[in-house]
């Protein structure tokens, strides 16, 4: 029975019991209820009667005295022996829901490394993956919970000191109130209003309440005019902006303003990590789906780094100032954006040699 289920292993249970139980009444039937019988008999000769109505009388009492007796003890070793085997077969099944009962409480407590064992019966083996599962998620949000407290404190601790020591310094006069002091304030505050701008938005596009316009639109247009922006605000010795889009290109089916701010932050990006060299803004179409790509030449991302770039708050290099590096959350806002319109976004990357950054959009 160790791959047979639950359901199949109550009902041979069952039949099991009810054999047991049948085959003790005619086992004790069979060979307890003639040996009653003879004994009567041999009582009727002893007591010497011949007549034929009492003889009849006592073989009739005799038969039933016989089977009731065999009867007594067939119920009794039959339902000792139906009850014991029922006590194992629910003892065996109740197991390892006592023991599921007793994990899920310490995981409800708070205990979220808690796992189920494996069992035999496929059903709560399947119910214990589940459980897994469940868990494992679970503290993996917990775990998310705790690192986004962690971060968001430190993003948040860094402008609210420096505002807080220019301040104490203008009140207690050790810093004279000039035109440079206020625009550091300004820049700090203006820090602070972007991180609780990107946070409201992240958290908007992870519980899916961000609008999303989808139309069908020519991406073309879009990545011209946004090849030719970042252009613009490039210095002389720096990296070469390019595009690369075919004219057949077909529409997508997407929100020109979130394809946009999506692209924003990936040529931004680019643009922040690529000193020198190329950086490319590729589009092309496969089956269903229209895909775009953003090539640099820049710094790149280690390999041990690579499943964490779309983190909230992750940066491939902790140690740079805040300044320069924004956020933290633009890549997290991004691929939810390309989720939300049923795209999937992507990177690879070889450290030293530069990053690619694609993700794709439905056609129209």
């Amino acid at each position: 029975m160790a791959k047979l289920g639950l359901r199949a292993r109550l009902f041979f249970s069952h039949i099991t019991v009810m054999i047991v139980g049948v085959s003790t009444l005619l086992a004790v039937g069979k060979f307890y209820s003639p040996h009653f019988f003879v004994l009567h008999l041999i009582q009727l000769e002893a007591s010497g009667m011949r007549s034929l109505y009492v003889v009849r009388r006592q073989l009739l009492e005799g038969f039933e005295s016989a089977w009731s007796r065999g009867a007594l003890w067939s119920v009794a070793i039959g339902g000792s022996a139906a009850g014991g085997l029922s006590y194992l077969v629910s003892k065996r099944i109740m197991r390892p829901l006592i023991q599921m009962e007793r994990i899920t409480r310490k995981v409800a407590a708070g205990h979220l490394e808690e796992r189920l064992p494996s069992s035999e019966i496929p059903e709560l083996n399947r119910l214990a993956l589940s459980f897994n599962q469940m868990a494992a998620e679970l503290e993996g949000v917990e775990q998310r919970r705790r690192e986004l407290i962690s971060d968001l404190t430190h993003e948040l601790r860094t402008p609210l000191t420096v505002v807080e020591g220019y301040l104490e310094g203008l009140a207690d006069g050790t810093i004279d109130p000039t035109t440079d002091i206020y625009q550091r304030l300004a820049r700090e505050a203006a820090r602070l209003r972007r991180l609780v701008n990107d946070l409201q938005e992240l958290s908007q596009a992870e519980a899916g309440y961000l609008p999303i316009h989808a139309r069908p639109f020519d991406i073309y247009p879009l990545l011209a005019a946004l090849v030719q922006k970042f252009s613009d605000q490039l210095i002389e010795d720096g990296p070469n902006l390019k595009l690369e889009c075919p004219n057949d290109l077909p529409l997508a089916l997407a929100d020109p303003e979130r394809v946009e701010q999506v692209l924003v932050n990936l040529i931004g990006n680019a643009l922040h990590y690529t000193i020198a060299g190329s950086i490319t803004v590729r589009a092309w179409s496969k089956p269903k789906m229209v895909w775009i790509a953003v090539i640099d030449t820049g710094y790149g991302i280690a390999d041990e780094d690579l499943p964490h770039v779309f983190e909230r708050f992750w940066r491939a290099d902790r140690s740079r100032d805040r300044n320069s590096g924004g956020t933290g959350i633009g890549l997290a806002i991004s691929r939810r954006l390309v989720e939300l319109q049923g795209g999937t976004i992507d990177v690879e990357s070889e450290l030293g040699k530069g990053s690619s950054f694609r993700f794709s959009l439905p056609i129209a």
